[in-house]
């Protein structure tokens, strides 16, 4: 019969204080009690679980935010021991459990709204009423959690590590979540709201007595905490599988941004939860997600011992789901997949083999034939530079090996030095360096090409004093060093061809800057002769 009158009390009075609903309650429990017995006090149980059914039964926003607020009035005025009372596992009831389940019904105020389209975002306006949503939770998370650090304090015993069992343990990964969603530039955030969200990040470290994300995830190195990692994947495994990753827009954001803050040792333990997570995103047909996606997977393949990446065959089925990004002609996504691509040889591929030991086509060859077969055919500025930045590395890792793609290699170079990319000059700079890197490993293989080279070379040296009038000063300088480095490696297999062609044009060029440069290569060659 009590229990029915303060059910009743609840609905008929959903705009009464909290503090008030709280004292009606705890006076019936007193006079239901016996008189002989000490007074009862009302269990955090029972005032929790009516809060709650209280906040749900609210429609409105104003109504929510009224509630909310009298929520941060009740916890501020609540006597600490009280709030984390063990009373109620008497009755067979965790306290953890009983916060954790009031603050998912909080969060609950602020989820994103589903999205059903295929493409798993919405427009901006659908995301209006969730930023100041998330700023009055926030604000009740932040007293919750400063109670709770509060709680430990007082505990002597206990006021350098997090019990698993405690209140702030179980909260932690719930809360981690919801303040990784809200700590970025989203349409859903605004700089009130990622401010709110930003002090929250930092209370649970603090609560969590770590110094920083990393320690919250991973745990302290003396071992004093444990991280909540895997309880956050836990908790977010239901949102990321193939068909739900899409309905929430920000699951996505807060999974690449907890994974990037978890670097080895401690990502190999989690690697059959985030591998086909990333693999997920990647292998969508937008390119945004595709790049969220490789970026995981980059980090994956950094922070996870080779061993593990080759074992049930993982490494094999991250090549071909990056290989088939290689024939994208989108640049934000070819920037992000050939320097993963370039890390994930390194771990399908054995090290360099000794002198005399065959050398057989590997996958770098595949992989390398497929880059110059797109980079000679390429016409956008914007993807030859990222194709040029991404050569040298390759170049290096080949080595000798590299003699195998001379070739093609060859005409690569050639058709990129004969065009202007002012004013940043980033397509030549960077084939001018793998035109360096070639001569020093391939030397050997460079003397039939060299008047290829040299006419490429000079017809860029005639480029720089007459042309690309709008690349700065500086960026000239750069091209010509590199150029002056190019010839000094090739006078050095063929002095005399050079010096007859580079005197003509010495003697001719009315550049100082250029005629600086030749007049380096050729003293060089007079030193060697």
């Amino acid at each position: 019969m009590a229990s029915f009158k303060h059910q009743k009390a609840l609905q008929d009075a959903p705009s009464m204080d909290l503090s008030e609903i709280l004292t009606k309650l705890q006076l019936e429990n007193k006079e239901a009690s016996d008189s002989t017995s000490p007074q009862p006090c009302i269990p955090v149980s029972k005032a929790l679980s009516q809060i709650q059914h209280l906040f749900q039964a609210a429609t409105s926003p104003k109504a929510q935010e009224s509630i909310l607020k009298d929520i941060r009035s009740f916890l501020s005025a609540a006597d600490v021991h009280w709030l984390f009372s063990p009373c109620c596992q008497n009755a067979g009831l965790n306290v953890g459990d009983i916060w954790k389940e009031f603050v998912n019904s909080l969060i609950q105020h602020t989820t994103l709204p589903k999205c059903e389209l295929d493409s798993g975002e919405l427009p901006e306006s659908s995301y209006q009423l969730i930023p100041d949503r998330a700023k009055n939770v926030t604000e009740v998370l932040l007293i919750l959690l400063s109670k709770a650090a509060a709680e430990k304090h007082l505990n002597p015993c206990n006021n350098t590590v997090v019990p698993e069992t405690s209140p702030a343990s179980t909260l932690l990964p719930a809360v981690f979540i919801f303040a990784a969603t809200h700590l970025q530039e989203y349409p859903w955030t605004t700089a009130s709201s990622r401010s709110a969200a930003n002090k929250l990040m930092n209370l649970l470290m603090e609560t969590a007595y770590c110094k920083n994300v990393h320690e919250l995830l991973c745990g302290r190195q003396d071992g004093g905490t444990t991280g909540i990692f895997g309880a956050v994947l836990e908790l977010q495994r239901p949102e990321l599988k193939k068909e739900t990753w899409k309905l929430n827009q920000a699951t996505k954001h807060v999974f690449l941004w907890s994974l990037l803050q978890v670097p080895r040792p401690w990502l190999c333990v989690h690697l059959e939860h985030v591998f086909p997570a990333s693999l997920i995103i990647s292998d969508d047909y937008r390119t945004e997600n595709k790049v969220l996606g490789v970026r995981c997977l980059h980090h994956i393949i950094m922070n996870v011992p080779a061993a593990d990446l080759r074992q049930y065959n993982r490494a094999q089925v991250l090549y071909h789901a990056l290989f088939n990004h290689l024939y994208t002609s989108d640049a934000d996504l070819i920037q992000v997949v050939l320097p993963c691509m370039l890390d994930l040889l390194h771990v399908l591929e054995n090290p360099s083999q000794r002198a005399g030991d065959p050398r057989k086509p590997n996958q770098y060859d595949e992989v390398l034939r497929l880059i110059l077969m797109h980079m000679e055919m390429e016409h956008k500025i914007k993807l030859r530079r990222v194709y040029a930045r991404s050569l040298p590395p390759f170049i290096e890792r080949l080595g000798i090996l590299i003699a195998r793609h001379l070739k093609r290699l060859e005409r690569v170079i050639v058709g990129f030095l004969e065009v202007c990319d002012a004013p940043e000059e980033e397509a030549r700079l960077y084939v001018l360096k793998s035109l360096e890197s070639t001569i020093r490993h391939a030397w050997p293989r460079i003397a039939p090409r060299l008047h290829v080279l040299v006419k490429s070379l000079v017809r860029l040296l005639y480029d720089l004093s007459t042309e690309c009038s709008s690349t700065p000063q500086t960026v000239k300088d750069e091209l010509l060093e590199h150029v002056t480095r190019c010839l000094l490696l090739l006078s050095e297999l063929c002095a005399q061809d050079l010096q007859a062609v580079l005197g003509d044009i010495h003697s001719s060029c009315s550049d100082a800057r250029v005629s600086q440069c030749l007049e380096k290569v050729l003293q060089s060659m007079r030193c060697l002769q």
